[in-house]
């Protein structure tokens, strides 16, 4: 493939994708409601020439497109967002899929000779129940030889790791009493449920130094003249690989289990997600870095050593993959804020489009042009996930 044409293709397209992008940040939908967006998508991708599997696994709003070139050979697999938080598109989703498509596009129609298969995945609701977790665990993405997204940010990066997280509630169940009449009659689950926060405390004391526990209560009692019967915490249990915060999570749980025997109360254990930690391929990070500069991206800087959880690296445990993280903010601005609001419009986040079609269809073109570095990437996998 010509690089030249490639991004030359993805230049033409800037207007374009710049108006689906704006339409898509002026009607915010929240995870699994993203009605308008996925329907605009898929429309292009269909205008596109794409094969369109609508609602897999009867997600409404999740979508596949894909482009079998020359017969099909080796598989690309592309992942968009489209949802929004409740104060608007202020974590940047809405520049996913119209990047994305002109990735796609260009790639389509300059693949040449070479055999490839393209497969786009629309994957709803980041923010809340994650459509790639449900779609990881029927295998979607098991048979791609690589997975690649890219995503806004204040630089332009890629992330080396991510931590495994679950997300679990706990809910306690007492007996309500009158807290001054008879309290000896009530069993306080707000008690069990500040038991589990002081044991989590004790517990921090012995833990590796990448584990991360942090909770909220969501539901304390109804009044304080009331002993609780019911009290809810929820908590986000993170490490650096899934193996240890299985462990993890299980000590935690017997904090729990020894918080309602303290004090005669039930607990429920609800695990809400679970995020598998990122397998690292550095020369697949390296590739996205080098067609971003290729682009002439600003501000790259070398891939983030520390990071969050993010649903996507459930994606990539089971098969090569990396985001390109495309910059349009000053550097050091947080995500889910008013700034991240107020830029989702602008220029520079529809320059941020370009750099990161350009870096997603640049690394696609790289890997086709050469089996040595596929069987490269797919060896670099294997090594680093044995590791954990």
């Amino acid at each position: 493939m010509n690089k030249i044409q490639l991004f030359s293709k993805i230049d033409s397209l800037k207007s374009h994708i710049a108006s689906l992008s704006d339409q898509i940040f002026d009607h915010p939908e929240l995870g699994n409601d993203e009605i308008q967006a996925s329907e605009w998508l898929i429309a292009e991708f269909e205008k596109a020439g794409f094969a369109i599997e609508k609602a897999p696994l009867d997600i409404p709003t999740a979508f596949i497109a894909t482009w079998n070139h020359q017969g099909g050979g080796y598989k690309i697999g592309l992942l968009c967002e489209y949802d929004a938080l409740p104060m608007g598109h202020a974590c940047g989703h809405q520049l996913q899929g119209p990047a994305t498509l002109a990735a796609a596009i260009s790639l389509k129609e300059n693949g040449g000779d070479t055999p490839f298969t393209l497969k786009i995945f629309g994957t709803p609701a980041e923010e809340t129940t994650s459509a790639k977790l449900p779609m990881a665990a029927k295998g979607y993405f098991d048979d791609l030889d690589i997975a690649l997204m890219m995503h806004g940010s204040d630089r332009t990066t890629v992330d080396d790791k991510s931590l495994a997280l679950n997300l679990v509630n706990f809910t306690f169940l007492g007996t309500e009493s009158h807290a001054a009449v008879a309290p000896e009659k009530g069993r306080s689950a707000l008690d069990a449920l500040i038991l589990l926060f002081n044991g989590i405390e004790f517990l921090r004391e012995h833990i590796r130094s990448d584990a991360r526990i942090h909770g909220i209560i969501k539901d304390g009692g109804v009044a304080a003249n009331i002993v609780p019967g019911k009290a809810v915490g929820q908590f986000y249990i993170r490490a650096a690989d899934r193996t240890y915060l299985d462990e993890l999570v299980a000590r935690v749980f017997k904090v729990a289990q020894g918080a309602a025997l303290m004090t005669e109360t039930e607990v429920k254990i609800d695990e809400l997600k679970r995020y598998d930690n990122k397998v690292s391929v550095p020369t697949l990070n390296q590739l996205l870095l080098d067609n971003a500069k290729l682009a002439v991206a600003q501000d790259i800087t070398p891939s983030r050593a520390s990071t969050g959880s993010t649903d996507f690296s459930t994606v990539n445990y089971r098969v090569p993959g990396a985001c390109i993280r495309a910059g349009f903010l000053p550097l050091g601005t947080s995500s889910h804020s008013q700034m991240w609001l107020d830029k989702g419009k602008s220029e520079e986040a529809h320059n941020a489009m370009l750099i990161a079609a350009k870096s997603l269809a640049g690394t696609v073109a790289d890997l086709l042009a050469s089996p040595e570095v596929q069987k490269q990437l797919a060896q670099e996998f294997q090594i680093e996930k044995n590791k954990r």
